[in-house]
């Protein structure tokens, strides 16, 4: 019986202790995994959040040379649509100036197209005004000219709405309505073979590349 009971007290003994080491255990755990997962987050944060010195800036609209970069909005058969027009450094009043119009490609605009043709540095050069007949994205999600949909009318009232930004341009700037030259790049070459065809009269030279 003594020897029962002396087994017996010797192990609750061991049970308490080995219950004491695993709380001791399981909070040493707690604090090592604690102190890895406070260094990771650490880290993380230091490689992701950069100085205050260093933030990014939102992006300027590219200088597309010393000449005036004015926006203008023409009211046509199609609706409004915005253009951009350049105008070269050193335009003496009363003069007349040649106009060429640009026209982009599905996903262009004005800068884009400004950019990737450099066409306003020719203009500085020559000089010449340069027009940027701009899609609306309402129009169409990808920024397409209509080209393709003369069925509906809706190719031919986007050619009079370019049709109607020149007109203003060549009302209200120094442009001469009789020395008017087109040009296209994909769908922009399309819409210009269009012009071409639906007011040859108005251009005294078309140029397309890459259209249909």
């Amino acid at each position: 019986m003594a020897k029962r009971t002396l087994a017996s007290i010797w192990g609750r003994v061991l049970q308490r202790n080995a219950a004491a080491l695993g709380r001791q255990a399981v909070r040493a755990g707690h604090r090592a995994v604690g102190q890895v997962v406070k260094q990771t987050v650490k880290r993380a944060v230091k490689q992701t959040v950069k100085p205050t010195t260093q933030r990014s800036r939102p992006a300027r609209r590219p200088t597309p040379g010393p000449g005036l970069w004015s926006p203008g909005l023409a009211l046509g058969p199609a609706g409004p649509r915005r253009y951009w027009l350049y105008r070269p450094a050193g335009v003496a009043p009363g003069e007349r100036l040649p106009l060429l119009v640009m026209l982009h490609g599905c996903g262009q605009d004005a800068d884009r197209l400004a950019a990737s043709s450099r066409m306003n540095r020719v203009a500085e050069r020559e000089p010449f005004l340069v027009l940027y007949p701009e899609q609306g994205r309402l129009a169409n999600a990808q920024a397409c000219w209509n080209w393709f949909d003369p069925r509906s009318g809706r190719a031919q009232r986007e050619a009079a709405s370019v049709l109607a930004a020149v007109d203003q341009v060549c009302a209200t700037g120094p442009a001469d309505r009789g020395r008017v030259a087109l040009a296209g790049l994909p769908a922009g070459a399309s819409v210009a073979a269009l012009l071409a065809t639906l007011a040859p009269d108005r251009f005294r030279a078309v140029v397309m590349h890459s259209g249909v």
